[in-house]
């Protein structure tokens, strides 16, 4: 009854909270983690035991890791990166043919996440305003660019006026333009979502981005404002939408507008605040896929708790590499 995590990277407290909840349940079960150069891992070197698989666009990327899934009894796969969701959620009944459940949003919503065109009207689905669009021809300023298909707020840029907008940001057909949301009138939040099997939403805690370095939280509080009851009614239910989501949005500071921005149907970096909070997804996606047990819907969990990410290290020795 073991897990693996998947591209783990720098995720120490995300594994070590499917460590402690998994041995909960069972004590002699592992939790194990799989990347490309799990060596130079962090994470990969606090779980159980870590192992080298192909980089995701590699032809061998899913037989590797159902084979060790199978060779090490692993039981559960919880992927971690944007760039892995798509490839693993097409992978999902071959997974389950042999016993083992890939805990990922369905193809068709994980699609719609990723190109952020796609995100928009989902947001509008559900009732939820977004950014309004900007004419490139005819623009108003200062106006946000961003790419349709980013991550980590890579290639995203205020522009202020006509002078900053050169050939290149015109001519680039991934950047959308959009209105330019105000800090000083918004605070910014993520949203910890969890989805059941059933797609039905179990948990959701609002974490204030208090500040933030490449583009993760660093600094954080949950906060269950008057927004918080208007969100728990609309994201109530997502066609598609399985275990942990983070949802970003803009709340406005005076009006409690409501704004959306992106979906990222995986655990997000600030994750460590919300389980800390009372919001244990870990062991909702134990209850769920390793014990076939119902999630209910979880409104306790502690607001106002605070975090303050700080750098900390892995020290290794030569004798820990093996080249």
């Amino acid at each position: 009854m073991n897990i693996l995590v998947t591209s783990a990277g720098r995720r120490v407290e995300l594994v070590r909270s499917f460590q402690v909840e998994l041995k909960k349940k069972f004590p002699s079960s592992k939790v194990y983690t799989a990347e490309a150069n799990p060596e130079w891992s962090s994470a990969c070197r606090v779980s159980d035991e870590f192992f080298t698989i192909p980089r995701v666009d590699n032809e061998n990327y899913i037989n590797s890791i159902l084979e060790l899934c199978i060779k090490k009894e692993i039981k559960i796969v919880v992927p971690t990166i944007d760039t892995e969701l798509l490839v693993l959620s097409d992978s999902k009944e071959l997974f389950l043919s042999n016993n083992i459940q890939i805990v990922v949003s369905d193809f068709d919503f994980i699609a719609k996440c990723r190109d952020k065109r796609q995100t928009n009207v989902l947001f509008k689905d559900l009732k939820i305003e977004i950014p309004s669009a900007i004419d490139k021809k005819n623009p108003s300023f200062p106006l946000f660019i961003k790419p349709y298909d980013g991550s980590l707020s890579k290639d995203i840029y205020l522009i202020n006026s006509k002078e900053e907008l050169t050939d290149s940001l015109l001519n680039n057909p991934k950047l959308m333009f959009m209105e330019y949301i105000n800090p000083s009138d918004f605070h910014e939040y993520t949203i910890d979502a969890y989805y059941d099997k059933n797609s039905d939403l179990k948990c959701l805690v609002p974490r204030r981005r208090i500040e933030v370095r490449g583009g993760e939280i660093s600094k954080g509080k949950t906060e269950k404002l008057e927004f918080y009851k208007i969100l728990k009614d609309k994201l109530s239910f997502i066609k598609g939408a399985k275990g942990c989501l983070t949802v970003q949005f803009f709340i406005g500071k005076e009006t409690d507008e409501i704004i959306g921005i992106e979906i990222n149907p995986r655990f997000g970096g600030g994750f460590p605040l919300s389980y800390a909070s009372g919001a244990n997804y870990p062991e909702y996606i134990i209850l769920e896929y390793m014990m076939n047990e119902p999630i209910t819907f979880n409104d306790n969990w502690i607001e106002n708790r605070v975090m303050l990410r700080f750098d900390s290290e892995v020290i290794l020795d030569q004798d820990d590499f093996t080249k």
